[in-house]
């Protein structure tokens, strides 16, 4: 079996992710080819997409929340992600269970005691009037009903678990400032969430591994399991294995791909590129060695904004005062600085509409 090396990993990692080279694709395909972004901090995919796609515009991301082609919702790992609607409605159910075992894996005790799908049922009695609520708008209308467990515990329990929610704009638009108003999908939407296979089989997991691969792969399985926080999903792996190409990593780890999927050469110059908190490119995996070194790797879950330099993280970044400032992770060439500071005044330009191009390298 053919063995991959971090940095032949490195190099299909960047490029399924649009980081290699700038693609050309239109917002909405671009994030459904990502499978989604994450998205808790509202900002933050502006960036991300900025940093994938050729003359990228804020506003056609802003365009499709208000119009629902893309969604912020709870979904991988209980995170708020941005995905396309049609995903949304497509693998929301699947993670249900798995979505009501994380926020009790938070709020057990609180909640014990408490008939999960009567609360759901109550949630959505409050919320058949249309009118968008906050998660503790929502938890106050029940909390007569429900008082020992506190309206952190209902809120969290109903929002990123019983009843599948969307976060309407303002929230995540460019430059908005807006708290979370949630609605419930299927009214947001006009349309209901798909149901479960009911004959047992599992066609969503087995989209969603195909999927994963065309975005993240050569993956492990644990690789998905990290990504989407599923723990069912090597039945779903085996039910396609017969379409996949098997690698090992230098650990020994069997990593699975689709054939027809892109792994440059290992060699393949790699730009500079700036990275959002949280960015998909790094937390969709379990073994993030690949695009971060272990000493670093705190970062990722810190919401620290990375900088690629030869397709690895090299540095943080901050903006501030219209100023893009950099810290470097360790020392760099006068080249990768060079480049390091022109892609830095792009970014600047971008969130600035062109009024600064300053950056300053620490």
């Amino acid at each position: 079996m053919t063995v991959l090396g971090t940095r032949a990993l490195n190099r299909a990692t960047l490029a399924r992710q649009l980081l290699l080279d700038r693609a050309g694709l239109p917002v909405l395909d671009s994030v459904a080819h990502l499978c989604g972004l994450q998205a808790q901090e509202p900002q933050e995919p502006f960036v991300g997409l900025w940093s994938r796609l050729r003359g990228f515009d804020p506003a056609a991301l802003s365009d499709l929340l208000i119009r629902r082609g893309v969604v912020r919702t709870h979904l991988m790992r209980r995170t708020v992600h941005l995905l396309t609607a049609g995903d949304v409605l497509a693998w929301r159910a699947r993670h249900d269970l798995m979505l009501r075992q994380r926020v009790l894996g938070t709020y057990r005790r609180e909640l014990a005691g408490v008939n999960l799908d009567e609360l759901a049922a109550a949630g959505r009695a409050v919320l058949a009037d249309g009118e968008p609520r906050s998660m503790g708008e929502l938890a106050r209308a029940l909390a007569g009903r429900w008082p020992e467990p506190g309206p952190r515990a209902l809120g969290e329990m109903l929002v990123a678990a019983l009843v599948p929610m969307a976060q309407l704009p303002p929230r995540g638009l460019w430059r908005a400032k807006a708290g979370v108003r949630n609605l419930p999908l299927s009214a947001w939407l006009g349309q209901e969430i798909d149901p479960p296979a009911a004959d047992g089989a599992d066609p969503v997991g087995e989209t969603l591994a195909r999927r994963y691969l065309a975005a993240f792969g050569p993956a492990a399985v644990a690789d998905l399991r990290a990504w989407c926080g599923l723990a069912g999903l090597p039945a779903a792996v085996a039910a396609i294995r017969g379409e996949l190409v098997s690698f090992r990593d230098e650990r020994g780890r069997e990593l699975l791909d689709l054939p027809g999927a892109p792994r440059p050469d290992p060699d393949t110059p790699a730009p500079v590129r700036f990275l959002p908190a949280f960015d998909n490119a790094i937390l969709g995996y379990h073994d993030r060695g690949r695009i971060i070194d272990d000493a670093d790797r705190g970062l990722s879950v810190a919401g620290a904004r990375v900088v690629l330099v030869d397709g690895r993280v090299a540095a943080t970044w901050t903006v501030e005062d219209g100023t893009v400032i950099v810290t470097p992770l360790r020392l760099l060439s006068r080249a990768d600085r060079a480049d390091l500071a022109e892609e830095g005044r792009a970014l600047a330009s971008f969130l600035s509409d062109g009024d600064s191009a300053r950056v300053r390298l620490l």
